[in-house]
């Protein structure tokens, strides 16, 4: 599928979710993909503002544990944070000079370690309203181009929309407790993602790719299989092993 096909496909998943009730868990876990594969960037993540004002990590382009825990040390510090309360982009960012060092300490350190060298992070805002922030990695230290960051930007304002879609544009107001179910129910999908790792002596990303396409195949919310899979209440062995652990 060509770059054009991919972001036109892409505008037609958000636009479905204007039309009706959505997965917001899902979307936002598509569009961190799509940010990898348009942009060519190595990794990509959404982080949402909690009940607390810190940002937590709700999607990202892969479920490998080093990736999420850089997401997740931008809770409190990180490029992340300061687009989040300023409302406005940090790009090409250089994680491998003194001055990332100084300012971002963990951050930084852990981010060398994973291997990237480059991070941009793009505010998730609507006007006057900025709910959280998109964080992209690249393990080189290749500049992105200014039309890729505009690109970025409408992917992330995309993602912006969705989340607010559920209350009247004109208003640009979201309830904290919205915002808090999509991050509770990332908790959720973490635990039954580890059940079922466990289970098949799978990698986090291949339980992951077997439950969100069981989901979708039976019409379910990611946070409610979820749900029903550490209650007890779903029998994991209905679900195709992965590949590689099969046999």
């Amino acid at each position: 599928m060509s770059r054009e096909q991919r972001l036109a496909q892409t505008f037609v998943e958000v636009a479905d979710t204007l039309l009706d009730d959505f997965d917001v868990l899902d979307l936002l876990q598509r569009l961190a993909t799509r940010c990898v594969e348009l942009l060519g960037v190595s990794a990509a993540g959404i982080m949402l503002a909690d009940v607390h004002d810190e940002l937590q990590i709700v999607a990202a382009s892969d479920e490998h544990t080093r990736l999420l825990e850089l997401f997740a040390l931008q809770h409190a510090q990180g490029p992340c944070v300061e687009c989040y309360r300023s409302g406005r982009p940090r790009t090409d960012i250089d994680l491998t000079t003194a001055e990332a060092l100084a300012n971002w300490p963990r951050f930084t350190l852990r981010a060398r370690e994973t291997g990237y060298v480059t991070t941009h992070a793009i505010p998730l805002r609507l006007r006057g309203r900025v709910v959280g922030a998109l964080n992209l990695f690249q393990n080189t230290g290749a500049a992105l181009e200014e039309s890729e960051i505009s690109l970025a930007q409408a992917l992330a304002d995309m993602a912006t929309i969705a989340i607010l879609q559920q209350r009247s544009l004109e208003q640009f107001h979201l309830e904290n407790t919205q915002l808090q179910s999509a991050l509770d129910s990332r908790v959720i999908v973490e635990q039954a993602k580890g059940v079922l790792a466990e289970r098949w002596n799978a990698t986090p990303d291949e339980a992951f790719e077997v439950f969100r396409d069981h989901a979708r195949t039976a019409g379910l919310r990611l946070s409610e299989l979820a749900a029903r899979i550490i209650d007890g209440d779903f029998d994991t062995s209905a679900l195709p092993a992965p590949p590689r652990t099969q046999g």
